[in-house]
């Protein structure tokens, strides 16, 4: 995971006019858990807001009032009208105990399917997994230039190096559908036949067909001549 900084102060007291006064003063409640007794501290509104809104999942360095703790973001109250935070969950973390974390999901490569006209798909923008804190990724990579014209990528078909992936093993995490106007599959390939000795058998018809029609005329002709 990526790692990020943040300082932040114990409160003296929880209750509802403490929590309004430190709203006020342009900070965020927030509490940390997971290892042993809870820890309820502030911190500043700027700071937090980079990481809450941001995509990638971050292991946070809290450095609360010169207690220095690991940890991720585990839940968040936003409020509705002004979309800052108003309260922020912090779960401690340890080398030994897994945790779960929905990771960004993205792809790299130019898929083939979509070059022939078919359209990229992406159901998933974030997966779950569980995994220790030194194991788990940045994010999940997938790779889908090889992939076709109906052709998608399951779950069960990522690299799981590390961490456990929550979602179903059968799930379709993206692939490229057909579109109007694409190119059937046939068409982005030219299959060519192999004869038993595996060389090339050309294509006939054409021939073929001229071979009948001379056929035809010529029988056509020698009727004539008889008649």
């Amino acid at each position: 995971m990526k790692k990020a900084q943040l300082s932040g102060s114990l409160r003296a007291n929880v209750g509802k006019k403490d929590t309004s006064a430190v709203r006020k003063a342009d900070r965020v409640p927030c509490v940390l858990y997971g290892q042993g007794e809870q820890i309820h501290f502030s911190v500043r509104s700027v700071d937090v807001q980079k990481l809450i809104f941001s995509p990638d999942i971050y292991q946070v360095e809290l450095d609360i009032d010169g207690q220095k703790k690991a940890a991720i973001i585990q839940d968040m109250q936003i409020h509705p009208v002004k979309d800052t935070a108003l309260h922020v969950d912090f779960l401690e973390l340890s080398d030994s105990k897994p945790v779960k974390v929905s990771l960004p999901l993205r792809h790299k490569g130019n898929p083939i399917g979509v070059l022939n006209g078919g359209t990229l798909r992406q159901p998933y923008r974030k997966l779950r997994v569980v995994g220790l804190p030194d194991d788990i990724p940045d994010e999940i990579i997938v790779d889908v230039e090889h992939l076709r014209i109906g052709q998608s990528i399951k779950v069960s078909e990522l690299d799981s190096d590390g961490v456990e992936f929550l979602e179903p093993s059968n799930a379709v995490v993206i692939g490229v559908k057909i579109a109007r106007n694409a190119l059937e599959e046939e068409e982005e390939e030219e299959e060519v036949e192999l004869d038993e000795d595996g060389n090339p058998i050309e294509s006939s018809d054409e021939e073929g067909g001229d071979e009948k029609g001379k056929e035809g005329g010529e029988g056509k002709s020698d009727d004539n001549k008889e008649g």
